[in-house]
């Protein structure tokens, strides 16, 4: 990307963002090609692991699926760096509180990755009230020979044993273990919205609507409280928490957005309750286009560190913000989504599409952004052209290969012949969750149960 330390332009047509030419073209689609989509199907949050090797799904049954990349073929280059099922567990089951009378969903809210220290991998997974560590692991040896235990697993009476045997390893058919290490349990009232990993690679944190806590991963019998916003009389309660993350390289520092569109820098060194945060970000509001969905819209619904550490991107309703963490008045850059829908938020509220929860993510070199949109849309940003593009996630497009053609909004007038007429949107079709892989142009859009991967046009 231009100006932006390598990287790819967000490319869109034949002059792609950026000047480095990028265009997107479909690589694969996971998922099963249903009118009717059971529930437990749809997706619920993608995350690309710290080499991009692995990519994780969680959906709403509960269970996560994890890709991994091929190995480049030189038989099959068309098929670069596809991803396959690697491994697929069932992380959480429903289930019921019974001081509550509640149900908890089995619904896989967050998956996020801890950095890889020896052969196998570590992720942690969360739905509204339980954290969960998982092993993933590679087996394709198995022992021989135990003097205790048939092989078929039954002991032995040990007074059959006259002869002692060294066990021996056999090769056999590769198997993926994903195994439960740690389970993190009843520390949460409310719903867990984020779970964030520290740099220092031993804790991470978990943030409900009203507090956050800080785990350490080897404990889980117990976690510190370091935010805590609830009031004295609930009836006062004038915000939550929507999100909340870890820097990625100062281990002291996080940030927590709120329902009042504010974002707040807490420095666990000063205080380690850090109801008193050290920065405060907030836009001013612009009084003249003071509305009754005001406050609905400027709710943040997601908050990310750029890779460097110097950045943040906040998402709202309508909009992507970045602001540099040196300043705390306004954001350095400002995205218009979907502003076309400013008109419509009457009827997005009513069928409570005004509450949806769309997230956002940076490229590799911090260069671009990705966030999603209605009728399966999804925005780039080209951070240093300011160039932006609306592709989708559709089966149409989905031959091999295929470049993704940018797509229009037609607000008024005449629409013209590539143009999509705001009305016949399908607002059931969204986009909200969405992954860029860390080191390459290789992006994971989920919509509804599908799993669209996308990656640059190579000549």
């Amino acid at each position: 990307m231009a100006g932006a330390g390598g990287g790819g332009g967000v490319g869109g047509g034949p002059a792609a963002m950026g000047g480095s030419d990028v265009q997107w073209c479909f690589s694969q689609v996971k998922g099963a090609i249903d009118e009717d989509v059971a529930e437990a199907d749809i997706i619920s949050t993608v995350e690309f692991n710290y080499s991009g090797d692995l990519l994780a799904t969680g959906d709403k049954g509960g269970r996560v699926v994890i890709f991994q990349k091929e190995q480049e073929n030189k038989s099959r280059p068309h098929s670069r760096g596809e991803y396959n099922v690697y491994s697929t567990f069932q992380s959480h089951e429903p289930e019921f509180d019974y001081l509550k009378s509640l149900e908890i969903e089995e619904k896989i809210n967050k998956i996020r990755w801890l950095p890889q220290q020896n052969a196998a991998h570590f992720l942690l997974s969360t739905n509204d009230k339980t954290i969960k560590l998982w092993k993933i692991s590679e087996r394709d040896k198995k022992a021989e020979g135990y003097n205790l235990k048939d092989e078929d697993g039954r002991l032995r009476d040990p007074f059959r044993i006259t002869a002692l045997r060294v066990p021996i390893l056999k090769p056999m058919d590769l198997m993926v273990e994903a195994s439960p290490r740690r389970i993190f349990a009843n520390a949460h009232t409310y719903h867990i919205n984020s779970i964030s990993v520290n740099s220092d690679h031993e804790t991470y944190l978990s943030a409900d609507d009203l507090r956050i806590n800080l785990w350490h991963l080897e404990i889980t019998d117990r976690s510190f409280n370091i935010v805590d916003i609830k009031p004295m009389n609930m009836e006062e309660l004038t915000e939550v928490i929507t999100a909340a993350e870890f820097h990625p390289h100062q281990c002291n520092v996080l940030v927590y957005s709120s329902s009042k569109g504010t974002i707040r820098l807490c420095d666990m060194r000063s205080s380690a309750l850090c109801d008193r945060h050290s920065k405060f970000f907030e836009e001013p509001e612009d009084p003249s286009s003071r509305s009754f969905f005001s406050e609905i819209i400027s709710s943040i619904s997601d908050v990310k560190f750029s890779h460097s550490g110097r950045y943040m991107m906040t998402r709202d309703y309508l909009s992507v913000k970045v602001w540099d963490l040196n300043m705390e008045t306004r954001p350095v850059e400002t995205y218009q989504v979907h502003e076309y829908l400013r008109s419509k938020l009457c009827s997005l509220y009513e069928n409570d599409c005004i509450f949806d929860k769309f997230e956002c993510c940076w490229n590799g070199s911090d260069g671009a952004l990705m966030t999603g949109s209605y009728n399966n849309f999804f925005r780039m940003f080209d951070r240093s052209t300011r160039r932006d593009v609306t592709l989708e996630a559709s089966r149409e497009s989905s031959k091999p290969r295929a470049i993704l053609k940018p797509r229009k909004v037609c607000t008024g007038g005449k629409r013209k012949k590539d143009e999509i007429s705001v009305d016949s949107l399908d607002f059931n079709k969204k986009i909200l969750h969405t992954a860029w892989h860390p080191l390459e142009n290789i992006i994971a859009v989920a919509a509804t149960n599908n799993l669209y991967i996308f990656q640059d046009k190579v000549n």
